[in-house]
């Protein structure tokens, strides 16, 4: 895999963006509790219970950094595209068919699961649970898909200017006392803060002064939000709670993900280096060559988990209630579990995102060239 990677890619993005998948995947392995109450599972969240765990999410909410990187490479490839002489139209084809293709399965799977479960007797209330697991984070791909199809118009938008948005959104519904519904704005504008970050990196107008600018102003100023705004601590939604930061997006989650994106563009030279480690590389190009299957599958795999372990009664760390240290120590001991049962889903469901492995047995680019040099080294030694 080492060997068949293109010199000129820039591994560092790969890293940053399996970085991002796996600290999404593991904050919610970590902050979503299946409860166990009599015949019926409801959803709950250790957070609620001990609100001192909330600096847990300032590491694993990770989209920020996600966004960041699917800007630098929207933009990129739309100009790679532009300069073959490839329309607008299939390069957007191209780009949500393998966002949107695996997703197929997911919906049919669970279509056919719901159906099942109303019919032997499970409850709405327990099937709306599970839904709502497996659903819910699709919300972050139809903002990405959005996002792609604008970048020609967004990619040079000055990122001041969503970000004055936010500001301004928040300020109306916090400080003036607007509707509510004037969040859902913050949902596109939020998420174009970094994604027009990452087409200006891509354009080489953010150096590492950048980064320790966006690092110190993104700290500074979510601090003070928190301290004195009125903002939540927690950078994930919180069951029960009157705000949440990320259902929609507020202020202080997107100075957050400023911040989160100055760490980024600091990590970039290291990660270059790391990446040259053929055994971390390897690692990090199979979380990418998966991030649809690992993204879309890490819900079920926790619920099938959870499903599977009631035979045994009410296991802890897995199906009580989320409100002591305790539960947090078996839920890490769960999840290697959770690991596995993804792996079993990555086996069954891969397919559906490697489309390069097209009808006759076609292989992957990386398989040719490795197959291709190792023959050659063959014929050589004959």
């Amino acid at each position: 895999m080492d060997t068949a990677t293109p010199p000129h890619r820039d591994r560092s993005l790969d890293a940053l963006r399996a970085f991002a998948i796996l600290g999404i995947v593991l904050g919610h392995w970590l902050v979503t509790a299946l409860v166990a109450d009599g015949g019926a599972l409801r959803t709950s969240s250790p957070l609620a219970y001990m609100p001192w765990l909330a600096p847990v999410s300032w590491v694993f909410q990770t989209l920020a950094v996600f966004f960041l990187v699917g800007g630098h490479v929207a933009t990129r490839s739309y100009e790679s595209a532009r300069a073959r002489g490839i329309t607008y139209g299939k390069w957007l084809r191209t780009r949500l068919s393998r966002l949107f293709g695996p997703v197929a399965a997911v919906l049919g799977l669970w279509t056919v699961a719901a159906v099942c479960l109303l019919v032997t007797g499970t409850g709405v209330p327990t099937v709306h649970a599970l839904l709502k697991l497996v659903l819910s984070p699709l919300w972050f791909l139809l903002v990405f898909a959005g996002l792609t199809a604008l970048t020609p118009l967004v990619a040079r938008i000055n990122p001041l200017w969503p970000l004055a948005v936010v500001l301004h959104v928040d300020l109306i519904r916090f400080g003036f006392g607007g509707p509510a519904w004037l969040g859902w704005i913050n949902v596109m504008a939020g998420w174009l803060v970094p994604y027009t970050l990452g087409a200006a990196w891509m354009r080489g107008e953010l150096t590492r002064r950048s980064g320790w600018v966006l690092l110190i102003g993104g700290t500074a100023t979510t601090a003070p939000l928190i301290a004195w705004a009125g903002y939540p601590a927690s950078m994930v939604g919180v069951p029960g709670s009157a705000v949440s930061n990320l259902n929609p997006p507020t202020l202080a989650a997107v100075t957050f993900g400023l911040a989160q994106c100055g760490v980024a563009l600091l990590l970039r030279e290291p990660l270059r280096r790391a990446m040259r480690r053929p055994v971390a590389w390897a690692a990090v190009a199979f979380v990418n060559l998966s991030a649809m299957t690992i993204f879309l599958w890490h819900q079920t795999a926790l619920m099938s988990v959870t499903a599977t372990g009631l035979f045994a009664g009410r296991l802890p760390g897995l199906h009580t209630t989320p409100d002591n240290l305790a539960w947090v120590l078996a839920r890490v001991a769960w999840l290697p579990v959770f690991a596995l049962a993804l792996m079993v889903c990555w086996a069954a469901f891969r397919s559906y995102e490697q489309g390069r492995r097209r009808r006759g047995g076609r292989l992957s680019r990386v398989v040719h060239v490795h197959r291709g040099r190792t023959g050659s080294k063959g014929a050589r030694r004959a």
